[in-house]
């Protein structure tokens, strides 16, 4: 099982876009053997301490493989969207880890 991280960065005024892409892209992931185990939009309240930036959103999915998730970025239907992405994801960081 692995488990990928993901700080999310939209470009101001492109929420509806980005929106539109996840509710492409969700779907998918089960497709991969994967699950969605969080997906948080956190305020400006939930935010002790940052060094960094603070994302629009955070999301947690697990795996089974590395060949799962792999599949998942290369699936032919996710790519027909991926131009939403582009448009409204300014920038995001990915750390993909295992459990300890």
């Amino acid at each position: 099982m692995i488990y990928i991280t993901q700080l999310i960065y939209i470009i101001d005024g492109q929420e509806k876009v980005f929106d539109e892409f996840e509710a492409v892209a969700i779907p998918i992931i089960r497709k991969y053997n994967g699950s969605l185990l969080l997906r948080v939009r956190p305020d400006d309240s939930a935010f002790i301490e940052h060094q960094m930036e603070k994302p629009y959103e955070i999301h947690l999915v697990a795996f089974d493989s590395d060949h799962d998730f792999e599949n998942f970025k290369q699936d032919e239907e996710r790519k027909k969207f991926l131009h939403l992405k582009e448009q409204s994801i300014r920038a995001a960081i990915l750390y993909q880890g295992t459990k300890l």
